[in-house]
């Protein structure tokens, strides 16, 4: 068996997509890739897909994770360029590691989320940030499957810091941006959560939905608040020569240059 991790990426008008939407899209380019797949046992088999993590609807991403079980040994490089050219664009394969640690879940302990606020100055995004960023605690309400919940937003957040979009930006008016790094609790908080908070400390409500995108996600380097990758770990646990069908070359094997000896 041979366990292989992909990043994927939600762009454009693919990010309205739900995680079962998703999750059907990716067993079609499976079958049309013909990858060799590892099934669960049972009446009902179904591929051995692990999913982390996945983002809201609505919300695009550029790091988002899965790990796959084959049955058969394959390239990881070739795999992820099938897989890729088998899926529509917008849902793109854009990293791939054979699984050498265990405990990949664990590793996701925070993201990088980047909120577009058109029609929202610059000035009142970055004082609407002080405010947020200066309560000690931050209680926002969200509707789930067991009624209305609240809790703290403002306890998950590492950072938030506000900016002026670019100058090149199609369209015209003001537009702010948000970079937020907020850490994988429970409950989870999300960037419609930290919204909510702007509004009730400093009455931040922008005129149109705020554009979401997730940048990033893995270890929280708790110092920095920088977030790491974190397919790093197998890629370090990489052995120094290729496998083959006939198992690792061994270092004696290496060719020794002419003129060497």
């Amino acid at each position: 068996m041979q366990r292989i991790r992909l990043r994927y990426t939600k762009r454009g008008r693919l990010r309205f997509t739900s995680h079962r939407d998703f999750q059907r899209a990716f067993e079609r380019a499976l079958r049309r890739a013909e990858v060799p797949m590892a099934y669960s046992a049972g009446f009902t088999p179904h591929p051995k897909v692990s999913y982390a993590n996945a983002a809201p609807t609505g919300t695009g991403s550029e790091a988002e994770y899965l790990e796959i079980q084959l049955a058969e040994v394959r390239d990881v490089e070739q795999l992820r360029k099938l897989l890729d050219e088998s899926l529509p664009d917008g849902l793109d394969i854009t990293d791939a590691v054979e699984a050498r640690t265990s405990s990949f879940a664990d590793r996701l302990e925070a993201s990088v989320w980047e909120l577009r606020l058109d029609g929202v100055e610059a000035a009142d995004a970055e004082g609407a940030v002080a405010a947020f960023m200066a309560a000690e605690q931050v209680d926002v309400q969200r509707r789930t499957k067991n009624g209305l919940r609240t809790f703290d937003a403002r306890g998950a957040v590492i950072r938030l810091e506000a900016r002026d979009a670019a100058a090149d930006r199609p369209g015209d008016g003001p537009c702010a941006i948000l970079r937020l790094v907020v850490r994988h609790a429970t409950p989870a908080v999300r960037p419609d959560d930290v919204l909510s908070g702007l509004r009730a400390t400093a009455d931040l409500a922008p005129p149109v939905p705020a554009a979401v995108t997730r940048l990033a996600q893995g270890l929280l380097d708790e110092e920095s608040g920088t977030v790491t990758d974190p397919l790093a770990l197998d890629r370090e646990a990489a052995p120094a020569f290729p496998t083959t069908a006939a198992g690792p070359s061994p270092a004696g094997d290496a060719q020794v240059p002419e003129g060497s000896a």
